[in-house]
């Protein structure tokens, strides 16, 4: 019998390997299924991928183009009507009801993410998957990639809009 033995990093490496591969267990929403969505998956990917090729443009209060920056509801509006042919709504407060509701559980990549701390909507930007979106946060900044997970976002109330 021949066994085979593999250097400890090899090992390491197989393992994590291993672990990337799985999904994690999905948990059964108890939402009403979600009606059809305006932005098809080819549509949400197209979202999802300018919204990242636009990190790095320099937010502008009032901003709604490459050429001039973004401002949240700006760079939101811009990337859906560029990529999926849609209208947003200008400013935040009437992002909030834009789209249906998403369950957290069931959000994808395109969706929105509305941040409304003490009820009222603030700030927005693209959800891009794996727990990150893509907003111009603030004056003097610039359009960036965060998580949903990182100590300030966390804090946030936040909800989920799909058009």
């Amino acid at each position: 019998m021949h066994i085979l033995r593999l250097p400890t990093a090899a090992l390491v490496l197989l393992l994590a390997l291993a672990g990337c591969s799985t999904a994690p267990p999905s948990r059964p929403s108890l939402a009403a299924p979600l009606g059809p969505s305006r932005l098809s998956a080819n549509e949400a990917s197209d979202v999802t991928l300018y919204a990242i090729s636009l990190v790095g443009t320099p937010y502008r209060y009032g901003g709604n183009t490459p050429a001039s920056g973004f401002d949240c509801s700006g760079l939101i509006g811009y990337v859906y009507q560029t990529q999926a042919g849609l209208a947003a709504p200008r400013t935040v407060a009437s992002l909030v009801n834009w789209g249906q509701a998403v369950p957290s559980d069931a959000v994808r990549t395109g969706d929105l993410v509305v941040f409304a701390p003490r009820g009222a909507a603030t700030h927005a930007g693209i959800y891009v998957g794996e727990g990150r979106f893509v907003h111009a946060p603030s004056a003097g900044g610039v359009v960036r990639l965060d998580l949903l997970a990182s100590a300030y976002w966390a804090r946030q109330a936040v909800s989920f809009r799909r058009p």
